[in-house]
């Protein structure tokens, strides 16, 4: 089974490496209603946020489509959408988005359930459990590795990050690619200073333009406002951890995308628009970053830590790597792939790619992650663009 794995087939063509259930509110005010109910569903998870009323223009959009992305995502059999009845996104148009998906899909309001949330938590136990019920019925099937979409992410980067764990990714996302499947590389404001080796990677011009645009216009805007970068870019921590400049630490993060060469440039949540590397223009803040990625369809996110973070995300699994010796110790039990040991045992990238691969195939085949055994499955961030 070295080229491929044992995946759940959706009625849309894709195929999903969990078969999960989804929980989603549509709005702040019934995230505890949303909760109650996914946690006496084994198979079930939550969706939650902060946002759903209130909001215009991108934000709007921002949220309508992570919600509707990650409820679509191909590790999902099917959801339930719980809206409170007075809110502008609404559980309903929320449920029709996901059914673009071919999932199965149902929703309601708290506010037109006679007796209020206890009764609300009631309907919606009966509905996740036909939905759960059908969802065990569903047999995994062998796929090859054209079906898959890799998340590339990094976070809590230091001076290992871009000479370990992220070449590591780079190996990886390529043999993804070479297979037949997709990569996702993220985090554009992380390109910056390297815009010039990613745009010759472009297959054509229109692509390169894709690529330097949005990097040009960042810096005029920040520079006209007056504000300075430095700071967020890179973070406290990267300096922290010996990153020096916004240029070091993009070095280190485009290493994630490895040599393949890149089919486009697509926005925030957008699903590629066919196989092979593409580039996602997102903020790069972790939390966002991971479930833009899981949004756009992400089965799988490798993801790069050199000073350790704990989070997952509901619907896909997110596989953590380190390069950082002191990190792999003080955080053994969030860390998946221990890259370390570049420096300290004289192991080459070769030897821990193998590492990395046979852990990607694995988790593809149901092994579960640190952060799925340890339930760091409900952490989702919005991209809250322009302050909208």
């Amino acid at each position: 089974m070295d080229e491929g794995f044992l995946g759940y087939p959706r009625s849309n063509g894709t195929v999903g490496i969990r078969n999960k259930i989804v929980v989603v509110s549509s709005v702040v005010c019934v995230n505890t209603v949303v909760r109650r109910v996914a946690e006496k569903i084994d198979n079930a998870v939550a969706i939650t946020h902060p946002y759903g009323c209130g909001q215009r223009g991108i934000s709007f959009s921002n949220t309508f489509n992570i919600l509707g992305g990650l409820a679509s995502n191909p590790n999902v059999y099917g959801a339930l959408v719980i809206g409170l009845g007075c809110e502008n996104l609404l559980s309903s148009s929320l449920a029709n988005r996901i059914k673009d998906s071919k999932k199965p899909v149902e929703s309601f309001n708290v506010q037109d359930v006679q007796g209020g949330t206890i009764n609300a938590i009631e309907k919606g136990l009966g509905i996740c459990r036909g939905l759960d019920q059908e969802a065990r019925e569903i047999k995994r099937e062998f796929f090859d590795f054209s079906h898959l979409t890799l998340g590339l992410e990094c976070g809590g980067s230091d001076s290992t990050s871009g000479i370990t764990a992220n070449p590591l990714v780079g190996v990886v996302s390529d043999k993804v690619v070479s297979l037949g499947g997709t990569s996702i590389l993220p985090e554009f404001t992380e390109w910056i200073g390297t815009e010039h080796l990613l745009s010759r990677r472009a297959i054509n011009e229109e692509v390169a333009l894709m690529i330097k645009t949005p990097i040009k216009d960042f810096l005029e805007r920040t520079m006209e406002r007056g504000i300075d970068i430095r700071g967020t870019q890179p973070t406290p921590g990267n300096i922290a951890g010996g990153l020096s400049t916004i240029e070091e630490k993009s070095l280190g993060n485009i290493a994630k995308a490895g040599k393949a060469p890149i089919q486009g440039v697509i926005n925030y949540t957008e699903k590629p628009g066919g196989k092979g590397l593409w580039l996602m223009i997102e903020p790069g803040l972790d939390v966002e970053s991971v479930t833009g990625l899981a949004a756009a369809g992400a089965q799988v996110i490798i993801m790069t830590t050199g000073r350790g973070t704990p989070f997952g995300n509901p619907v896909t699994p997110v596989i953590k790597i380190c390069g950082n010796p002191k990190t792999c110790d003080y955080m053994a039990s969030n860390i998946d792939v221990d890259a370390s040991r570049i420096i300290t045992n004289n192991k080459s990238i070769g030897d821990i790619s193998e590492i990395l691969w046979k852990m990607l195939k694995d988790v593809c085949n149901g092994e579960q992650t640190s952060a799925e055994r340890l339930g760091f499955e409900e952490d989702i961030g919005i991209w809250r663009a322009r302050g909208l």
